[in-house]
């Protein structure tokens, strides 16, 4: 248990930091990554999004204004429900992105492709109670106040 937790958490820090390093190479931050993400499951709204990343509206506001900025997402008006605001990926969102992903992909293929299915199914339990148990711990971490700033720090 000891060695798998270590693991994992090296693997997570490992998947922050392709994150960041690819939301680079795009002129955009890592949170704009991420509901860039969220955005290829389809149009969400910016309420949506707040929730699947637990980043504030605020927060939020800022993201698509930049991904608008960038070219990668726009704004537009729900045709079911004129008062909602939807965000969709544009058009060529996909195609500037997924060079970066590409080799992250096939070697994750190739990592898998040694295991029966079986096997497959055992890991995307595994994987799915994990993003559940992170989704759990998010909303108890974001119900626990903030320190108070010190003066003294920056940031």
């Amino acid at each position: 248990m000891t060695a798998l937790n270590a693991l994992l958490r090296e693997v997570s820090g490992q998947g922050v930091l392709f994150s960041h390093a690819v939301a680079s190479r795009l002129g955009i931050g890592s949170s704009d990554l991420e509901c860039l993400g969220y955005l290829m499951d389809g149009p969400q709204t910016a309420g949506a999004l707040a929730e699947a990343t637990s980043l504030t509206t605020g927060a939020i506001t800022g993201v698509v204004d930049r991904l608008e900025k960038a070219g990668f997402a726009r704004r537009e008006r729900d045709p079911h429900d004129r008062r909602k605001v939807l965000v969709r990926l544009e058009a060529t969102a996909l195609e500037r992105a997924m060079p970066y992903f590409a080799p992250m992909e096939r070697a994750t293929r190739s990592a898998l492709a040694g295991y029966a299915d079986k096997e497959l199914a055992l890991l995307l339990d595994f994987l799915t109670k994990s993003r559940d148990t992170t989704n759990q711990v998010m909303a108890e971490l974001q119900s626990l106040p903030l320190p108070a700033r010190n003066a003294d720090k920056p940031g």
